[in-house]
């Protein structure tokens, strides 16, 4: 039995914890369903797995993610950064390819709080001068 290479991924509220698999088929499994199950439209799913397929390596691991919180858009965002850990951990020389495309940076943009006197982050409510 191999063992699984592990990587954590976060983006806006969603966290994914990624295994891979050496010496893989290049199957991929998100919370126990097929990626193409879980992840319906074909940009989310180039999302998920655009670490692999920018270094070549479809064909050469196994993927396995458990996925919690946000949306469908940032559960893929956080299986990609998760991915890029774990290929960072199964093989440092890929580092430069990884960083070069940004899979390694965390995108910190998250949703603006709502103001207090406000109808949300930015919208105010309707003013009426007469």
């Amino acid at each position: 039995m191999t063992d699984f290479i592990w990587g954590l991924g976060r983006r806006k509220t969603s966290v994914a914890r990624v295994q891979l698999r050496p010496a893989g088929t290049g199957q991929a499994t998100v919370n126990g369903r097929p990626l193409p199950e879980y992840f319906k439209t074909s940009s989310l799913r180039e999302t998920a797995l655009r670490p692999l397929k920018t270094l070549n390596l479809s064909d050469k691991y196994d993927l396995f993610a458990n996925v919690h919180g946000g949306g469908l858009a940032g559960q893929a965002g956080a299986v990609m950064m998760g991915l890029a850990r774990a290929l960072l951990e199964a093989d440092p020389a890929v580092e430069p390819g990884l960083r070069e495309h940004g899979f390694l940076s965390r995108d910190p943009r998250m949703k603006e709080r709502k103001k207090p006197g406000q109808k949300a982050a930015r919208a105010r409510f309707q003013f009426s001068k007469r």
